[in-house]
């Protein structure tokens, strides 16, 4: 299977290495210097939870990562040990804990973390005998993250350059390989690339103005140039569907901004381009002088720069929402009660059946229903050959060194292979931390080699768990929910059609350039800014639905085969997107509009196709008539509602 591969492009984060060798050895070496090998063991736990959340880029991040689970952590050891040799009881609190547990995952990702450090934590409280009272493990698994933490921040000083501004440059870039590829085979891959670099850069921004906003004249500088580029992505797909090939000065001039921006280069841009010679080459290069102005200007008004995603609402408000949203959204009891349901049956088998050490049962359920990672099923099949291959380093370590300071160096090893092969994979990942827990777990119980072939077992055990109450018991796991999300993509495509060429003097009005405008249309700037809005959210829509594609194709058959089946249709309902955009780029620069009736006959169809796609999971052909005038700018456009429904159009 795929996943057992490593991943070819990912390289080793050298600094993330030397952080978790530091983290995890010393507070061991420190101790056994004190004589207290049980508090060492457990401040590298509590470090090991730290390495394993630090997956953010930019320090704030960071900090929210490590510092917010490490809390949750400290409470769920702190109820664990409370219910520690209680029997049924911590049967019925693990199982309650989990149920909490997973409910928090479907937040976000300092949530999902959190809720994962809460389970985890309580599990080990309840099923090893940590030192009294009960508030030492707590502190000691807190210091443990925060040594982390600390460690993570002494390189803040040392970094080149502020996340999001290499974040911003990086979508700049990635901006001119789209113009470089468009009217020729690779533009569709870069197109991908587009999407999700736009997606991290506002991301990075959005986090950070949350706290910042109106008060950070560098957030508010980035987020300028950011907005800016948004031009020239939609001015990408009016060259491309007319198979144009920009002259070699223009990629080279979006590069020249990248280096600008990361540079934080202001001052007077001097672009030497080509005459522009159609509509989609003046969208493009009204669209890159006026980037090229805000790139270089030092200090934009901080009251005038649209918000592509909405501005973050207050604190409270969002505390009330997410609170709201998490205890009645389905699929956040759904995900609740299945986790629950698995550390239940884990904990009453290990009661009922004497399984030495059993905490590890449940804590494999933890690891493998945890959902970041994709496939259920692929979690489990990986989980088992990870832990394979964990235990296969483990036991000499364990058979050959003695409880001292040789356990000290041997951490250093095993501590830097965590993110050195975390990168690789989930197989990879688990294959790394299972002997840095071995390690840790012998230093609390001194069961020594003898801990090798019982975790091994209990992993199977745990992954056997999962695929019957996790996965077989829920039909949602085992079909294909491509279907849905897409609908709801291309119903809001057939929205956003209708709404970017009503005709000037009714309710919406046309799409501008961007802020600053490089094009026409009527409206005011609101009614411009929630269509731009619109329009990022159907790619992140989009991109959410490939990311589930790829999660179906790791399914066993069925699943994984008729997941295969929908992927030229979600290629085809991009290919809409970009030919609607395209479209109201030309109107922009001078193109004539479509007639309405052209425009309600294309919206019909189009949600023809959404309701196609809900009503069935078989893909077959639909013949679409669309008439129009073939020279029209909405030409492209019809040609890809119909190819949609000619290449995979679902009917019951």
């Amino acid at each position: 299977m795929s996943g057992l591969r490593p991943q070819p492009s990912a390289p080793v984060p050298w600094a993330a290495v030397l952080r978790a060798s530091v983290a995890l050895a010393a507070p061991l070496a420190a101790g056994f210097a004190l004589d207290r090998p049980a508090y060492g063991a457990l401040v590298s736990m509590g470090a090991l939870s730290g390495v394993i959340g630090d997956t953010a880029d930019a320090y704030r991040m960071r900090i929210l990562n490590i510092a917010v689970p490490q809390l949750f952590g400290a409470l769920g050891v702190m109820l664990g040990t409370l219910v520690y040799g209680t029997g049924w009881a911590a049967v019925v609190a693990l199982t309650l804990v989990g149920l909490v547990s997973g409910m928090m995952s479907t937040i976000g990702a300092v949530a999902s973390v959190s809720g994962l450090l809460l389970l985890l934590n309580a599990i080990v409280g309840a099923g090893l005998p940590l030192p009294e009272p009960w508030w030492v493990a707590p502190l000691l698994l807190t210091v443990g993250g925060l040594f982390v933490l600390a460690l993570t921040l002494l390189a803040w000083p040392l970094r080149r350059a502020l996340p999001e501004r290499v974040a911003v440059a990086n979508t700049y870039l990635a901006v001119a390989d789209l113009l470089a590829a468009a009217g020729g085979p690779g533009y569709e891959e870069q197109r991908q690339a587009v999407t999700q670099s736009l997606n991290t850069s506002y991301d990075l921004i959005l986090a950070r103005r949350a706290r910042y906003h109106g008060r950070n004249s560098a957030m508010v500088r980035l987020l300028a140039q950011l907005n800016v580029v948004i031009p020239l992505v939609e001015a990408a797909p009016a060259v491309h569907v007319r198979r144009l090939t920009l002259p070699d000065e223009i990629p080279a001039a979006v590069r020249e901004l990248a280096v600008a921006v990361e540079e934080s280069r202001t001052g007077r841009p001097e672009l030497v381009l080509p005459a522009p010679d159609s509509p989609a080459t003046r969208a493009v290069d009204g669209a890159l002088r006026h980037a090229a102005v805000v790139v270089h200007k030092a200090d934009p008004d901080p009251y005038n720069v649209d918000d592509r995603l909405g501005r973050p609402a207050a604190l409270g408000v969002r505390v009330r929402r997410t609170a709201r949203d998490v205890l009645f959204s389905g699929a956040s009891w759904r995900y609740g009660l299945r986790l629950a349901l698995c550390i239940g049956l884990a904990q009453a088998l290990t009661s009922l059946i004497p399984v030495p050490r059993s905490y590890w049962v449940a804590l494999t359920v933890t690891f493998v229903l945890k959902p970041d990672f994709g496939s259920v099923f692929s979690r489990a099949v990986l989980r088992s050959v990870g832990t394979a291959a964990g235990l296969v380093i483990a036991a000499p370590v364990l058979a050959a060194v003695p409880i001292g300071w040789w356990d000290v160096p041997v951490m250093v090893v095993l501590a830097a292979l965590i993110p050195a092969l975390t990168a690789k994979g989930y197989a990879f990942q688990t294959a790394a931390i299972t002997p840095v827990i071995l390690l840790l777990s012998d230093l609390l119980n001194h069961q020594g080699f003898d801990l090798v072939w019982p975790r091994f077992l209990d992993s199977l055990i745990g992954c056997a768990i999962v695929l019957v109450a996790g996965y077989l018991l829920w039909p949602e796991s085992w079909h294909v929910r491509i279907g849905h999300r897409l609908a709801d993509a291309v119903t809001d495509i057939a929205d956003y059609v209708t709404c970017a060429f009503e005709p000037a003097g009714s309710t919406g009005s046309t799409d501008q350039g961007g802020p600053g405008g490089t094009g026409g249309g009527s409206g005011g700037p609101g009614d411009r800014a929630e269509r731009l809005r619109a329009r990022r959210r159907i790619y992140r829509d989009l991109s959410v639905v490939r990311s589930e594609f790829q999660r179906a194709l790791t399914e066993p058959p069925p699943v994984g085969t008729r997941a295969a089946a929908w992927w030229p249709l979600v290629v085809a309902v991009e290919r809409i997107v970009d030919a609607a955009t395209a479209a109201r780029v030309r109107v922009n620069h001078g193109a004539s509009p479509p007639p309405q009736e052209e425009v309600a006959g294309i919206r019909r169809q189009l949600l023809e196709l959404a309701d196609g796609i809900r009503s069935s999971e078989v893909l077959v052909e639909v013949r679409a008539e669309l008439p129009g005038d073939e020279r029209g700018v909405l030409a492209p456009l019809r040609q890809e509602v119909a190819a949609a429904r000619a290449i995979a159009s679902p009917q019951p």
